[in-house]
């Protein structure tokens, strides 16, 4: 095997990935994945356990996506539109992929796999403090757990339009974004603000 030694991460995410929109995540084998990049098995596990971690580090690239360095102004936009940007490079980011990212999702919440199911949940709590943090969000105690729930369901109402969004440039996915926004401002604008929305200048 010539490409033994030399294989990396990411290409074995990718190839991973291009196997799944051949034959879907489900039928993706790490087997397969060693055969196509021409290593042993031995390789892959040297740096995936299992394909549920590769698909964590599919995950972890549209985390490393909303965490790049943010754009000129960002600390004096509105926290909503801090917010927007921020999610939207996170979809952004898993959209080439969007049919297989939505079959990684479903083998997460399978029923026969219920270990995956713990990891999920705080992966998913992670990945909403990484937002707070990078949308400049410092609420603390009562005002942060309130904070944290919001955003949480803001997002999985976000992610379950964007799972079947076949719309040209994520259209409804930034719409619908934008409205749970608009929610989230009307009833917790003063959580970020630290004062009423209608207040904030």
């Amino acid at each position: 095997m010539s490409g033994e030694g030399h294989i990396n991460g990411s290409s074995i995410v990718d190839t991973a990935i291009l196997l799944a929109e051949e034959a879907g995540w489900r039928n993706v084998r790490l087997r397969a994945v060693a055969d196509r990049l021409g290593v042993s098995m031995a390789e892959v596990a040297a740096r995936y356990r299992d394909l549920d971690a590769v698909a964590d580090a599919w995950f972890e690239r549209a985390r490393q996506a909303m965490l790049a360095p943010p754009p000129d102004g960002f600390d004096t936009m509105p926290p909503p539109e801090r917010l927007h940007l921020l999610l939207m490079r996170w979809f952004d980011a898993l959209a080439p992929h969007r049919a297989v990212t939505g079959q990684m999702l479903g083998e997460k919440l399978y029923l026969s796999h219920p270990h995956h199911w713990v990891p999920m949940i705080f992966n998913l709590s992670r990945l909403v403090n990484w937002l707070r943090d990078a949308a400049r969000l410092d609420a603390t105690g009562r005002r942060r757990q309130m904070e944290e729930i919001g955003l949480t369901m803001l997002f999985l109402a976000t992610l379950a339009v964007w799972r079947h969004d076949e719309s040209a440039g994520q259209a409804d996915t930034r719409a619908c974004l934008r409205r749970q926004l608009a929610r989230a401002d009307r009833r917790m604008g003063w959580l970020w603000g630290g004062a009423p929305a209608a207040k904030r200048p």
